[in-house]
């Protein structure tokens, strides 16, 4: 049992003031990496040297009394398939095991001009394709409530870094669900921005239409005050929004009152664990009691969301990873006396894993000619369907509300040789990336010993609205107070 963590802002706060050095609460950090990562294995790379270095200029900078960003000496952790300059960048693939980028992703050179400290490049489902963090070339990531479960994923590393003391912030990607369902599952704050409101400049793609980098904290203020820092307009991504960031923090305590929130019948019905619908309905419960107005409701298009957004997330997939050819950089497989196109295929067979493979052939198969209609376009025009049904639900509701994630955190390998059961899994988080609309995971409870989360989804740019309601149900919850055993 560790002691309590600090969170972000108060790390921030003591290291300006000169009250906490940053290089010795790197080194707390790394010294709780070193004691606890063989059992969570939530890093691919660590970086101790540069941190440490890192940790040293900030304090520099206290010492002189210059100016100090947001998050001067906090602790970063990133997701491997977001570029960072000179640290390797594998996306938990083999296929990219020895690539190195020779830039910053944008939300990194943001983190990084506000005195953020890397400390290192997390674990995840090879090419952000998972929900379990099995699906990585370099083994799977464990869960720090429970070490016999799965972490969430595709940003599994990111969430169990934090859950386990071994980070104070982190960056995610969400493609599907990919920093809500490791945020429930680990018991922390995920959130997923409106598509464009974050750079995506320097995300590996796996699926464009779909994808966002997102912030993972410990608490909802660790949450607001990162969107700060990586939110706003960057001219390199050609889908990033023209808007200045916002001061995210100051709106967290205006409270819930007045709020109206409609809570799906189609996210909250069949497919949900019992135990986990009772923690969201009681978390529905408190919201009401602080003043909120809540109700059922019924988006009926959303039947149809998980079939379409495999279809697109996988179409995309198909394309964007062809350029995975074993000529260019990557792995290449040993190709003595083969003709170019056998050689390709060994590269791709033996250089992604099983699930990768998978997505390929579906997506591919999708695209082809005499199935385009039948299936992609089709995916395309619901998707829109769903667009519509949630423009609709926002005339009546601020803000809607589910459980995260339908279940409770599987065990190891109970996934993976059932794909379809995994699939299913996103059920609750891909309308969201269908719609293009922000939405956040917040604990609201434990079942068993396990965290459950609390999905709050709001109009486009409502990430505002996301943060009251996630800091107002935190206020009441208070599970970042519960400390994994790790």
């Amino acid at each position: 049992m560790g002691g309590a963590k600090l969170h972000a802002h108060h790390v921030a706060e003591l290291v300006r003031r000169g009250d906490l050095s940053a290089y010795e609460h790197v080194c707390q950090i790394l010294e709780k990496i070193e004691r606890i990562e063989d059992k969570v294995r939530a890093y691919i790379t660590l970086i101790p040297d540069i941190a440490l270095e890192k940790a040293k200029e900030v304090d520099r900078k206290v010492e002189k009394g210059k100016r100090l960003g947001k998050l001067a000496g906090v602790v970063l952790a990133i997701k491997d398939v977001i570029s960072t300059k000179g640290i390797p960048t594998t996306c938990g693939s083999l296929m990219l095991q020895d690539y190195i980028p020779p830039y910053d992703a944008t939300a990194v050179e943001r983190a990084v001009a506000e005195d953020a400290i890397i400390i290192g490049k997390t674990n995840m489902d090879e090419f952000a394709m998972g929900s379990t963090t099995e699906n990585s070339a370099f083994g799977p990531t464990f869960n720090p409530w429970d070490l016999s479960r799965v972490p969430g994923g595709s940003s599994g590393g990111s969430a169990a870094a934090l859950a386990a003391g071994e980070a104070d912030i982190s960056l995610g990607s969400d493609t599907g669900g990919s920093v809500r369902c490791p945020a429930s599952f680990c018991g922390v704050v995920g959130l997923k921005p409106t598509y464009g409101l974050v750079s995506r400049y320097g995300l590996i793609a796996y699926a464009n239409s779909l994808e966002q980098i997102g912030p993972l904290t410990l608490c909802v203020r660790d949450c607001a005050l990162l969107m700060e820092v990586v939110s706003g307009h960057d001219p390199r991504d050609s889908t990033s929004i023209p808007t200045e960031p916002k001061k995210y923090q100051d709106v967290l305590e205006k409270g819930v009152e007045g709020l109206r929130i409609g809570v799906p019948e189609e996210m909250i019905g069949e497919g949900v664990d019992p135990l986990v619908a009772k923690e969201v309905w009681r978390a529905v419960d408190t919201l009401s009691e602080l003043g909120a107005v809540c109700e059922e409701t019924s988006l009926p298009s959303l039947e149809y969301s998980l079939a379409a957004y495999y279809v697109i997330a996988m179409s995309e997939a198909s394309s964007n990873l062809a350029r995975y050819d074993g000529v260019r950089y990557g792995f290449r497989a040993p190709d003595e006396g083969m003709d170019w196109s056998s050689a390709y295929s060994k590269t791709r067979r033996l250089g992604f894993g099983p699930e990768v493979r998978r997505r390929i052939l579906l997506g591919t198969y999708a695209l082809s000619a005499g199935y385009f209609d039948k299936y992609y376009l089709k995916a395309m025009k619901v998707r829109t369907l769903i667009k519509r049904d949630f423009d609709e639900a926002f005339k009546r509701f601020d803000v809607l509300a589910s459980p995260t994630m339908p279940i409770l955190p599987p065990k190891i390998g109970e996934k993976v040789a059932d794909p379809l059961s995994m699939y299913m899994c996103d059920i609750d988080t891909v309308p969201a990336n269908l719609a293009g609309i922000p939405s956040i995971s917040v604990p609201c409870g434990l079942v068993d010993g396990l965290p459950v989360g609390f999905q709050a989804m709001a109009p486009p740019l409502g990430e505002e609205l996301l943060l009251r309601v996630g800091y107002a149900l935190e206020s009441q919850v208070r599970l970042y107070e519960r400390i994994p055993v790790v």
